[in-house]
This record gives C-alpha cells, sequence and structure tokens, in this order.
C-alpha cells in the first residue's frame, strides 16, 4: 500500500473515531427537561422548593397537574405535558404518583425515572395490596360516599408532614386534593422501569408509605437510591435540596447507559 493510500485510509479513520466521539457526548448529555408528578391528596403546588432549585441550576422544568379522578386520566394528563416537551425528559413522582410514571414512563421521550417515596409497582401489583405486605402507620384514610379519598385533616400533619412547619402542615390538610379510591387498586401494566434507568428516594420517617415497602421497590429496580433520614412523606418539601440533587443526578446520568 502506497503512502498516499495509508494517508487516506488514516484520515478516514481518525474521522470515523472522532465521528464516533461525538456522538458519545451527544448521547451522553445531561437531559434538559424534567416534568414532576404529585401524588394523592396534595396538588402540584408542592414541588415548588424543588421546581425552585431546579430553574435555577439550568432545568426546563414542568409540573403535571393530574385530576386524581381515575388512574387513566391521570396518566393521560402527564403525558399530555410529556408531549408539550421538545427533547428527552427525566420523569419524576411522588408516592401515587411514581405508579404513574411507572406507566407514563414507557413513553419514548422520557429516558429516566425518579421515584421520590414513591410506588414502583410491577406488573400486575396494585397499591392496596402491597400496602397490606408493608403496611403503613397512618389511620387518617376517611372515604366519602361518593368514592374518594382523603386524610382526616387532624391526623394529616403527624402521618403525612411531619417535618413541615405546623401552620404549613395544617394548610395543607385542609386544601388537600380528594382522590378517587379506585386508583389505589388498579393491577399495573408493564412497568418502564424495567427498561429505564431509574433513582429513588427513601424517606425514612414516612408514615404514609412503609420506607421497607419503598426499599424494596428501589432494590427490585436497581435504583440508584438515596434514604433520606428524618423525612416524612412530604420529603419533597422538607428536603428540597436532597430531593432536587437526585434528580439533577438523574438528569446528568440517564443518558449513560447505567
Amino acid at each position: 500500500m502506497n503512502l498516499p493510500t495509508l494517508r487516506t485510509l488514516f484520515t478516514a479513520v481518525s474521522l470515523a473515531a472522532l465521528t464516533l466521539g461525538v456522538m458519545g457526548q451527544a448521547q451522553a448529555a445531561p437531559v434538559h427537561n424534567i416534568v414532576l408528578v404529585h401524588g394523592a391528596f396534595v396538588s402540584g403546588a408542592g414541588w415548588r422548593p424543588v421546581y425552585d432549585i431546579l430553574l435555577k441550576d439550568g432545568y426546563h422544568v414542568s409540573i403535571a397537574q393530574h385530576p386524581l379522578t381515575s388512574f387513566s386520566d391521570d396518566v393521560t394528563a402527564v403525558k399530555r405535558v410529556l408531549a408539550m416537551q421538545e427533547g428527552p425528559t427525566i420523569l419524576v413522582g411522588h408516592s401515587y404518583g411514581g405508579a404513574i410514571i411507572t406507566e407514563a414512563g414507557n413513553d419514548p421521550s422520557v429516558v429516566g425515572l425518579v421515584y421520590i417515596a414513591a410506588h414502583a409497582l410491577d406488573k400486575g401489583e396494585t397499591e392496596v395490596a402491597n400496602g397490606k405486605l408493608y403496611p403503613n402507620a397512618t389511620k387518617a384514610v376517611k372515604k366519602t360516599a361518593d368514592g374518594f379519598l382523603y386524610l382526616d385533616p387532624a391526623f394529616y400533619p403527624a402521618d403525612f408532614a411531619a417535618d413541615l412547619p405546623k401552620a404549613q402542615a395544617e394548610f395543607e390538610a385542609n386544601s388537600q386534593s380528594l382522590t378517587a379510591a379506585s386508583v389505589f387498586s388498579v393491577p399495573a401494566g408493564d412497568p418502564a422501569w424495567k427498561i429505564k434507568p431509574s433513582w429513588y428516594a427513601v424517606a425514612k420517617s414516612d408514615r404514609i408509605i412503609n420506607p421497607d415497602l419503598e426499599r424494596m421497590y428501589a432494590a427490585r429496580a436497581h435504583s440508584h437510591t438515596v434514604e433520606l433520614a428524618g423525612a416524612s412523606h412530604s420529603v419533597y418539601e422538607s428536603q428540597p435540596k436532597a430531593v432536587a440533587a437526585l434528580i439533577e443526578d438523574a438528569a446528568q446520568h440517564a443518558m449513560d447507559g447505567k
């Protein structure tokens, strides 16, 4: 092989290597879009402390306000917000919101899932059944005549928000979003966490979801996991820096293929 041919071959190989390197960098680039999904008995407003941190750090953040009227309604509402995103998205769910992102996370725009003291159901499971396997510590759940659940405001601060200021916890108790009881007994479909990377924050003092159930979910999904000491079910409000840091870790590494 003559010298010009060798030079041509070397150049072609170098360009190919450079192209692959650039493609690898593009694939590993941080994810810009984050969608936050609230749980039962609350609204998306509780995400404000986390939202502010993520926004300050340069992320495009959307908060899904789903109606809590049925599981299908809630998933549809979240998918509607996902359709508004431009590019890859990290989907974050708190509590019942975890069941929603487990389903909605199958959307091709979602590249990573973050569970904050949340249900990460496997196919065919329900929150009701898993809650019986790992009982929680609250007796506050009440039901309306037309089939909606709420937490007795007298117990809400201690059971849902023990690490929030008393006045804030009482306000949330009296402004809670009633939730259709049916959402907790809908069998899960194919879970997105089986095919996409996930992150999990265990609230170690949670009285709404048993922390051991949270640990089971995280271990089963092979989630990147943190355990937050002293955290109630309202951990996304009481420890927003830790929660935001976990979400940002997902945004930084979801495209790594880990």
